[in-house]
């Protein structure tokens, strides 16, 4: 099955969601520290995340770290 990564990022709420397929059902899981994963709601897998005050963590940083829950497995095929 072919997926597409979906960028988003809303600068007025300073909110960036990143995701796969978005058009699938989902709902939103908090994982703590203003980060939450986007979950499919048919299957239960981690289909996304959403970091709240994105800007304002990476102000001053030179690289990003974001913890996530689950390994990312990513395919350009």
């Amino acid at each position: 099955m072919k997926s597409n990564m979906n960028i988003y990022y809303d600068e007025e709420a300073d909110f960036l969601e990143i995701g796969i397929n978005n058009s699938r059902e989902g709902y939103f899981k908090d994982a703590g520290e203003g980060i939450s994963e986007r979950i499919d709601k048919k299957t239960g897998k981690v289909i996304g995340i959403a970091i709240m005050s994105f800007r304002k963590r990476t102000q001053k940083m030179e690289t990003l770290e974001i913890p996530l829950p689950v390994k990312l497995k990513i395919s350009l095929q």
